[in-house]
């Protein structure tokens, strides 16, 4: 004969009872059906587990040891069981998320953070990639979220934005600029600049360009940073001026400062972006966590 759960259940419930008409009562079977069970179950096992008399039940040294294995496997059964449904509910699972530059020095990190607390079984394994990168690995399946920098529209994607930001300029201690309150676009004529490389920062740099053009020049271009840490401590060091957006201004280390633009109202957005045509339910939970948390009145987009 076969040893299967109900076994053990059966035989948990009389150690746990010492008592055949309590377990039975307990297990919802007749008495004399339990003590078949618990008769073919030491047969099959070769051991006695009880002891029985007209009074008392008793478990042997051999059932004691029995009753701890069993109460381990229904345990870990049930565990098993939950987790299965956890996984179909989406409450456990692992999230792939690209993230740039922009999106992690702003709302990006707060986002995770709560979602990460309200959904603590789902795992987020984040990766530092460029917008165009990220679309790539949405495409092929490598990434499930990408945090991207600049307005994307891309068929069968949606997005959602997660932050709008101002240009400000960042500008060394000593430098002409660093008492002031404000400063032109105009005025970075003659200034050297530092900016991003075109093949990491090639969205960030697209908003500026058309700024630089419409104030009449290109800028002169001195040094490139591949990350946003590259760019402050080449400006740290009295190589030149750069242009970021105004999250950068609470990591900025000591003799650094953020300036706001004059005149420049054009925002630089951080969306969120996926696809729609492959979903799981870790990644509805996502998204609906995103849309009451950026939409908390409207809780729709």
């Amino acid at each position: 004969m076969g040893i299967d759960l109900r076994h053990f259940r059966c035989f948990v419930a009389v150690a746990e009872e010492l008592h055949f008409h309590k377990a039975a009562k307990r297990l919802g079977v007749a008495q004399p059906a339990l003590s078949r069970t618990i008769q073919n179950l030491e047969h099959s096992l070769g051991v006695t587990l009880f002891v029985r008399s007209n009074r008392n039940v008793e478990i042997t040294i051999a059932g004691q040891s029995f009753l701890k294995g069993c109460k381990e496997i229904l345990n870990r059964t049930q565990q098993i069981v939950q987790d299965a449904q956890r996984v179909h509910q989406g409450k456990i699972g692992t999230l792939r998320i690209g993230y740039t530059d922009n999106a992690i020095n702003g709302y990006a990190p707060d986002l995770l953070k709560n979602f990460q607390r309200s959904q603590p079984d789902i795992s987020l394994q984040l990766t530092h990639s460029v917008t165009a990168n990220q679309l790539a690995e949405l495409e092929e399946g490598i990434i499930d979220f990408g945090f991207a920098t600049g307005s994307v529209a891309r068929s069968g994607f949606s997005h959602l934005c997660i932050q709008r930001e101002l240009f400000v300029c960042i500008v060394y201690e000593g430098h002409p600029f660093f008492g002031r309150e404000s400063v032109h676009i105009r005025e970075f004529s003659n200034e050297v600049m530092i900016q991003g490389t075109p093949e990491k920062w090639e969205h960030f740099n697209s908003y500026l360009t058309p700024l630089y053009r419409k104030a009449g020049f290109e800028p002169i271009v001195s040094q490139m940073g591949m990350a946003t840490s590259d760019i402050l401590r080449l400006v740290a060091c009295g190589m030149g001026i750069t242009i970021l957006t105004e999250s950068v201004a609470d990591i900025l280390p000591p003799k650094l400062k953020a300036i706001p633009l004059q005149e420049i109202t054009d925002q630089l957005e951080t969306i969120i972006i996926w696809r729609t045509d492959q979903t799981n339910n870790a990644k509805e939970h996502f998204v609906s966590f995103l849309k009451k948390s950026l939409f908390p009145d409207t809780q729709s987009v």
